[in-house]
C-alpha cells in the first residue's frame, strides 16, 4: 500500500443500535480494522434495517466520495436483514469476486448475503453485523482494496 491514507466510511445498519438497544461493536471494529490497515475512517453513520434506508444512507455517503464504504449488519435471514437489496438499489456494478472472497473465510460466511460494488468512486462491502464476522469477512478482501480502488480511479484502462 502507498504511502497514502485512504479514505472509508463505515455505515451501521441495525434498528437495535439506531434505538438505542444495542450498542454499535461492530462498526467501532470495523473502524479499528480499518485504521489499523492504513485507511482513514472520515465518517461512521448508524441507520435503521430496511432496503430503502440502508439505499438511502449509501447514496448519501458515497455521493463525492472517493474510498471505500463497509457496512455493518443486515445480511442474514431475518427479515429485516435487506442490507444487500439496499446495496444493489444503488451500486452501479457488483463486484462479486470480493463478496465470494468475503464469504469463503468462514464457514459461517457463508450465511452471509453480503454483496459488494462500485458506486461512483466508491467501493461499497456488506459485512454482518457480528463483531468477529464483519472483521473477518473485511480481512479476508483488505489487501486487495486499495489496489481495486485505484483501478476504478484509473482513468486509463489501457490495460
Amino acid at each position: 500500500m502507498s504511502d497514502v491514507r485512504q479514505s472509508a466510511k463505515v455505515l451501521t445498519c441495525s434498528d437495535g443500535v439506531v434505538h438505542g438497544t444495542r450498542e454499535d461493536r461492530s462498526g467501532e471494529a470495523l473502524a479499528q480494522f480499518l485504521g489499523d490497515n492504513g485507511f482513514e475512517v472520515v465518517e461512521r453513520r448508524v441507520t435503521a434495517d430496511g432496503t430503502e434506508n440502508v439505499a438511502d444512507a449509501l447514496r448519501e455517503m458515497c455521493a463525492g466520495f472517493a474510498g471505500l464504504v463497509v457496512s455493518t449488519g443486515g445480511t442474514g435471514f431475518a427479515p429485516r436483514d435487506q442490507t444487500p437489496e439496499g446495496t444493489r438499489a444503488v451500486i452501479e456494478r457488483e463486484a462479486p469476486g470480493i463478496a465470494e472472497a468475503m464469504r469463503s473465510c468462514n464457514p459461517l460466511g457463508r450465511l452471509s448475503r453480503g454483496v459488494a460494488g462500485v458506486l461512483g468512486d466508491a467501493i461499497i462491502v456488506n459485512t454482518p453485523g457480528s463483531t468477529k464476522g464483519c472483521v473477518e469477512q473485511l480481512d479476508a478482501v483488505i489487501d486487495v482494496l486499495p489496489h481495486a480502488l485505484r483501478l476504478l480511479w484509473d482513468s486509463d484502462s489501457s490495460h
